[in-house]
């Protein structure tokens, strides 16, 4: 009888050892199934915008090679950033203060300093020289005249030399001090025939009119008043 519980005993040590070798070696496979797994997913894993800005795509990815279109485009890595959050903690690195510091003007609440406002020195809108007067007034590029209507030349007689005095001798004007300047300008009908008129300037349809009639233009120079040959 010993003799047989021996003989069962090594047969139940045999067949435990065989399971465990069999476990261990299926446990082997899997480990290298997993590890091969995961060597495969490391080569297709995503690549980062800080991998992309080191790394060098000259060889495929040139203006001449890439056709861009609707569904390639894309910003450049580290072109788009998330909106700063700030004032939500400090670990964000804006919480707080949110920047802006402890202490200080620019900490304060509302605007720090006006427009140009340079911390007291003279600002650069105080040191440029300025050309006075309107932009477009007196002065500057655009010359202002006293406009005289063509049915205001009927008084003068046919013939006659037309000037500002004439005019203001037969009080066909009112004397205007404020703009030295005199244009005639197209208004009304003209029926005096063979006026010469000087002045500092005409419209095309004053001067044709006049021109029209047997008359003749003669522009003025505006600060001598003699007359300027047109070139």
């Amino acid at each position: 009888e010993s003799s047989h519980l021996t003989m069962a005993r090594s047969l139940l040590c045999l067949v435990a050892l065989v399971t465990s070798v069999d476990g261990l070696v299926s446990h082997s496979l899997n480990t290298r199934v997993v590890r091969d797994t995961r060597a495969s997913t490391t080569l297709n894993m995503k690549l980062f915008d800080w991998k992309r800005r080191e790394a060098d795509e000259s060889a495929f990815a040139t203006v001449d090679s890439v056709v861009f279109t609707e569904d390639n485009l894309r910003p450049a890595p580290g072109s788009k950033q998330k909106k700063k959050r700030k004032g939500r903690g400090i670990s964000a690195g804006q919480g707080a203060t949110c920047g802006f510091g402890m202490r200080g003007q620019k900490s304060r609440a509302g605007r720090p300093a006006r427009p140009g406002f340079e911390g007291g020195q003279q600002p650069l809108y105080r040191r440029i020289p300025k050309l006075r007067g309107r932009p477009l007034g007196p002065g500057h590029k655009r010359v202002i005249y006293n406009p005289i209507k063509l049915d205001v030349l009927n008084a003068a007689a046919e013939g006659s030399t037309v000037t500002i005095e004439s005019l203001l001798e037969q009080k066909a004007l009112t004397k205007s001090t404020k703009v030295p300047l005199n244009k005639i300008v197209g208004g009304g009908e003209l029926t005096a025939k063979g006026l010469t008129v000087q002045m500092h300037a005409f419209t095309a349809s004053a001067r044709e009119a006049i021109e029209g009639n047997g008359g003749s233009c003669v522009v003025i120079s505006p600060t001598t008043g003699a007359p300027v040959t047109e070139e």
